[in-house]
């Protein structure tokens, strides 16, 4: 039996036998707390006489019939599939079915707002879900016409891709007044980017000017989060995203409205549903929060706008090509939020950032090629990570570099013209830019996105009397991913001038092979950094010569520009993640760095790894100094950082995150209870529960203390931070509660979940969690059998031990893997990738002994 999947060879037999389909869905949202009533119409052409199937996952299947002919749910209805045997020409199957709410984030998710006890409901249908709404052909290139109607209570607002109606009132459903939303057609469109979402959401609206006329644009949010959303900063975000790739795409906006939402305990970041946006409720602001969160922020505003050309005007044939959408938008919406907005510094920010998260994805046993083998939907649903969206953006912008940007934009703009509403792969793409560029794409294409791993590139430089003799460029590749690739890049020479290092020569070069010799280079004066992909062009990780690596450790604050100081720090840290630096001297670099970082996203990706450094990193038997050292480094950091600035508060959040000794939960429960301050701190809502966690953790806050601070903050974010700082308890008691609301208990939402494994592996004393080491292998497979995709892997992740980070936790990985091969392949990547990265601390620690 299929089960839930779907196999990329039975699509392409199923859209050999479909075509031409429309959908009328109608939906009954007032049945009950955990059923919807759903009944799809659709009207298809067909090969005569053939058989296929139509996808639906839900409670239950109350009637089927087949151009007039009822069909028996019981012979024809298993798992997710409906079998149509001996379909006409013309074809008409309506199926009435009842469908069921979800707490995964996934299909049609309901979520109760504690502060008012109000519904909110939302879809989210990539990559499989549509069905889990209303009967479907569940694959992308099956497009069709999607028709809506709606019943739902009076009061609330109904959203979908098509312009939302005036309702009509449906009578009384139990004390409740209904009403009927009747939607007009949607465009044709793929069925994981349709949606619905529906609750009392709070709406306001404005409108943008574009090539296609004035669209209407609306912002909702739950109510009781209204107060926070900052409405004109939004629309002025989006704004300018409509300017910016109308006129880089050479395409007028395609649909008819636009609506951005925020919804309750979503499990992504954001998801571009044609004209009706989801956001994760993450970006509504209800405290002070870094200056990288908010830039950040309008990234993911711009990359699901930018979907609607690349995905939704334009979308795959089959998920192999998913990175036709992700690695696009993250490409386009980082150039318009460089050239189109406040954040000049875009491409640093992404490079800081969303590159050290593909070099991370890369290096791991599960790395796959961009343009991915994507046999199934099980295959798929592994794939949204740091290679389908960073490691395609960076080689994107590579590419960029290599054909040039005029080119590279007409091999667009002609790809939008000649494959509108249609379905592609990466031929389509490649036959306009090589069209546009003149350029033979066939072995960059090859190299870049058909194959797997990073470069490491390696300066090689002999130098007599402080001039350069000779200089070339080494290139090399892991052993069991032995790929060279072609790099334009450029190569920068920095000298300190007083305090600063200043740039004194580019050169730009194209580089292949094992080794690229630097002839311009030969007999100027030695740099005293020497620095290989200046400007982040490439993707690559860099080494830095002898020299260059001692001015980076003793002159890290010396850059005039952060780009070349997180390239730079970005270098080091490979060192020490590749046990080629000591976990300790990385330590000593990082907090000489911190000090008077002004680049919001680098400070926070310093901070986080530091964090790894000392909790996993370092040798064991020196981490309680180091982490003490550590401490005591960033109070002073802290206290001393600019009032009220961005620094200060991301600084007081890594401390708490870290602190145990009596000093700093002493200086955490002064500033909760305010009989300590820091000037310009605001001991805002965010603030408190992440002082109070920090107190939790430390011992010195209990369960009746995490309940009166969830009892003042009586919302979804307030019960998520409860939920962590409830697991974070040091006491086995704490422990044991967490392992049962996480792995027993069967009715927790997705948020709730990762929350409270995120505090159960929070702890000093990493004995607490030991004891469960057995029981977490042991539970994996029920657990994962239980639950979603999306549930399954948040509980495998959250729970899994990492913080032990030692030989046992890494045999029991190994035992488990080795036992169960034939696990479902979404599980088995999970714990391959929680192994590596045990193995990779492991090496790190050893390093750092010696």
């Amino acid at each position: 039996m299929p089960g839930t999947n779907l196999t990329r060879d039975e699509a392409r037999a199923r859209s050999q036998v479909v075509r031409d389909a429309s959908y009328d869905v109608a939906l009954d949202l007032m049945t009950g707390p955990t059923t919807f009533a759903t009944t799809t119409t659709i009207r298809f052409a067909a090969e005569e006489g053939a058989e296929t199937f139509v996808d639906f996952v839900g409670d239950s299947v109350q009637e089927i019939v087949l151009n007039g002919t009822s069909l028996d749910p019981g012979e024809v209805y298993a798992d997710s599939r409906i079998r149509l045997p001996q379909l006409a020409a013309r074809n008409e199957l309506l199926v009435r079915a009842t469908g069921t709410y979800m707490n995964t984030g996934e299909g049609l998710h309901r979520f109760v707002d504690p502060a008012d006890g109000e519904v909110y409901l939302y879809t989210q249908f990539e990559v499989p879900d549509s069905r889990r709404m209303f009967a479907v052909f569940e694959q992308p290139d099956l497009k069709a016409e999607f028709t809506f109607t709606v019943t739902a209570p009076a009061h609330w607002q109904v959203i979908s891709c098509s312009p939302t109606p005036e309702p009509t009132p449906a009578g009384d459903r139990d004390g409740v007044a209904a009403a009927t939303w009747a939607f007009a057609p949607s465009p044709r469109i793929s069925s994981y980017i349709t949606a619905l979402i529906a609750g009392p959401y709070d709406k306001v609206t404005s409108s943008v000017q574009t090539r296609a006329g004035e669209i209407p644009l609306g912002i909702f949010s739950r109510r009781s989060l209204t107060p926070h959303v900052d409405h004109d900063e939004l629309f002025d975000i989006t704004r300018r995203g409509f300017a910016f790739f109308e006129e880089e795409f050479d395409q007028p906006f395609p649909f008819p409205k636009y609506d951005q939402i925020f919804t309750p305990e979503y499990n992504m970041g954001a998801m571009e549903n044609v004209g009706a946006v989801t956001f994760h409720e993450m970006y509504v602001f209800r405290a002070k929060v870094s200056e990288a969160t908010v830039e950040r922020r309008a990234l993911t505003i711009l990359h699901e706008l930018a979907h609607m050309w690349f995905g939704n005007l334009v979308t795959m044939t089959w998920w192999d090509d998913l990175w036709l959408n992700e690695s696009f938008a993250e490409w386009a919406s980082t150039t318009a939020q460089a050239e189109a907005t406040r954040w000049e510094s875009a491409w640093t920010t992404f490079g800081t950032a969303e590159k050290a998260w593909a070099y991370r994805q890369d290096q791991l046993s599960s790395t796959h090629p961009i343009a991915a083998d994507i046999r199934d939907l099980h295959d798929v649903e592994t794939n949204f990570d740091g290679i389908t969206y960073a490691k395609g953006a960076s080689v994107l912008k590579q590419l960029v570099a290599y054909v040039g940007r005029e080119a590279f934009r007409d091999g667009i703009r002609a790809y939008f013209a000649k494959h509108k509403w249609g379905n592609t792969t990466i031929g389509d793409l490649m036959t306009e830019l090589e069209a546009t560029s003149g350029r033979d794409l066939g072995r960059w294409q090859a190299l870049w996105l058909q194959e797997s791993g990073v470069n490491t590139l390696h300066p090689v430089v002999t130098v007599t009397d402080g001039t350069i003799e000779s200089c070339a460029v080494e290139q090399t590749a892991p052993a069991e991913l032995p790929v060279l690739r072609p790099h334009r890049l450029a190569v920068g020479g920095y000298e300190l001038q007083g305090d600063a290092l200043v740039r004194v020569w580019r050169e730009e070069i194209d580089l292949d092979g094992e080794r690229t010799e630097l002839p311009m280079l030969a007999g100027r004066r030695m740099p005293d950094l020497l620095l290989v992909n200046d400007d982040d062009l490439a993707y690559a990780k860099l080494r830095l010569d002898e020299a260059s690596l001692r001015t980076v450790v003793e002159h890290p604050r010396a850059f005039t520009d952060s780009l070349p100081r997180s390239l730079a720090l970005a270098a080091a840290w490979d060192m020490t993640r590749d046990a080629e630096m000591r976990a300790q001297d990385y330590v000593a670099l990082a907090l000489r760095a911190i000090d008077g970082e002004t680049d919001s996203t680098l400070l926070r990706v310093l901070l986080a790894q530091l964090a790894t450094t000392v909790t996993a990193y370092v040798d064991p038997a020196a981490r309680a100094s180091v982490r003490t050292s550590v401490a005591s480094t960033l109070r002073g950091l802290a206290e001393a950082a600019r009032p009220g600035s961005d620094a200060q508060l991301q600084l007081v959040s890594a401390l708490m995150s870290i602190s145990e000794r009596p000093e700093e939960l002493d200086l955490a429960a002064g500033l909760l209870d305010g009989s300590t301050t820091l000037e310009g701190l605001a001991v805002d809502t965010d603030m408190r529960w992440t002082l109070l966690t920090a107190l939790a953790a430390g011992g010195r806050a209990d369960a009746a203390d995490v309940e009166t601070e969830r009892e003042r903050d009586n919302t979804a974010s307030g019960h998520e931070h409860a939920a962590l700082a409830l697991a974070a308890i040091p006491t086995a008691q704490a422990k044991a509660a967490a392992w049962k609301r996480g792995i027993e208990d069967r009715s927790e939402s997705n948020t709730i979940l990762g929350a409270t494994g995120a505090g159960f592996t929070r702890v000093r004393d990493v004995e607490l969690v030991r004891p469960y080491l057995t029981r977490y292998f042991e539970m994996l497979r029920g657990m994962w059998d239980r639950h979603s995709f999306a549930l399954g892997e948040v509980v495998a992740s959250s729970f899994y031990p990492f913080v032990l980070a030692d030989q046992a936790l890494l045999d029991a990985t190994e035992a488990w893997l080795a036992a169960n091969a034939d696990a479902p392949a979404g599980l088995v990547r999970t714990i391959t990738e929680q192994r590596d990265a045990v193995a990779r601390a492991l090496r790190v620690q050893a390093r750092d002994r010696a």
